[in-house]
């Protein structure tokens, strides 16, 4: 089998408690640099400072409704959502996306122009250094654990073919929102020096702009990406080859069609296999022919929760055209 092909245990990385460890970390690191930086902002009077304070408290914010999210997707299913709420998950974290756009984006921008229009000598920056190197600290620890998660995931894949076919938004949105910090920590230092150094407070305005550029360009990824994940996508393409050929081996099909699928969650794929039994099955043998090929297909891939077997006869034409694969276009 490809080292790629899923095995019969469940795929490596897809670990719901280490996605919910990678949120909680960026959680507690948000929630601290925020609260540091608000105090930074009051004492200094920098824009850029500002901005960066409210780009954590979005991002706090942002775990906490990842977690909602996350807890809400593990709910049963019922008579209302007979396949579960897996796609909870995907609406909050486009509800995220849409946050880093609109707030995140939207006030650093507005926070930097109204420094431009006004600018104001900056006081001591001691204080935003200091905050600085804790953002730094406390940021860079979140995105080593968000980027050890997702290099779990990721295998062999290049990074950004990983992120492209990843259905695990809490996982890969927490390592875009760390680097945003990180690069946002990185244009606040140079708002807050560059305008110390040179007595211009523009500067400072101008780090702030850069700031929001950065969330608008960052969130503007982030909603594509949930968008694809929130209307549905198809299973990976070795995926769907490998119960393909779990199904073209049993003595009792004759013939394959093309095999519908979508993801419903990170971890649950439901999957349509349109199949030509043999004609000679008796009513009693069908019924269990179906139910043996199910069970074979969920015994070796885990993720896949629901099995529709569709027995079909020589002349019933395609339900649609075989899959692509999993990666959003």
């Amino acid at each position: 089998m490809d080292d790629n092909l899923p095995a019969a245990n469940a795929p490596a990385g897809r670990n719901p408690a280490e996605s919910k460890g990678t949120v909680v970390a960026a959680l507690v690191a948000n929630l601290v640099v925020a609260v540091a930086k608000f105090l930074a902002a009051w004492r200094t009077g920098s824009s850029a400072m500002l901005a960066e304070a409210i780009h954590s408290t979005i991002d706090t914010s942002n775990e906490l409704l990842l977690l909602l999210g996350m807890h809400q997707s593990e709910q049963p299913p019922s008579a209302e959502r007979p396949f579960g709420h897996g796609r909870e998950l995907y609406f909050w974290a486009f509800v995220v996306a849409v946050f880093i756009f609109a707030i995140g984006g939207g006030f650093s921008l507005y926070e930097g122009y109204e420094h431009l229009r006004h600018p104001a000598p900056l006081r001591d920056p001691t204080w935003n250094y200091a905050v600085l190197a804790l953002g730094f600290l406390s940021d860079g620890a979140s995105f080593v654990i968000a980027w050890r998660t997702f290099g779990k995931q990721r295998g062999r894949r290049p990074f950004w073919r990983a992120f492209r076919i990843s259905k695990d938004p809490s996982v890969f949105m927490v390592l875009f929102e760390d680097a945003a910090a990180l690069l946002g920590l990185l244009l606040a230092f140079l708002g807050v020096f560059l305008s110390h150094y040179f007595n211009r407070p523009d500067l400072d305005g101008m780090a702030s702009m850069a700031i929001g550029v950065l969330l608008l360009l960052v969130a503007g990824l982030l909603l594509r990406e949930t968008k694809s994940l929130l209307l549905g996508e198809p299973a990976e393409g070795k995926l769907l080859t490998h119960i393909r050929e779990l199904a073209s081996s049993q003595p009792t099909v004759q013939h394959v069609r093309p095999i519908l699928s979508s993801y419903l969650g990170p971890h649950e794929i439901l999957v349509v296999l349109p199949v030509e039994f043999t004609p000679d099955l008796s009513v009693g043998q069908l019924v269990e022919a179906t139910e043996h090929l199910r069970a074979a297909i969920k015994n070796c891939h885990p993720d896949v929760r629901h099995v529709f077997v569709q027995p079909e006869g020589p002349q019933t034409p395609p339900l649609l055209p075989p899959a692509a694969g999993g990666a959003r276009s």
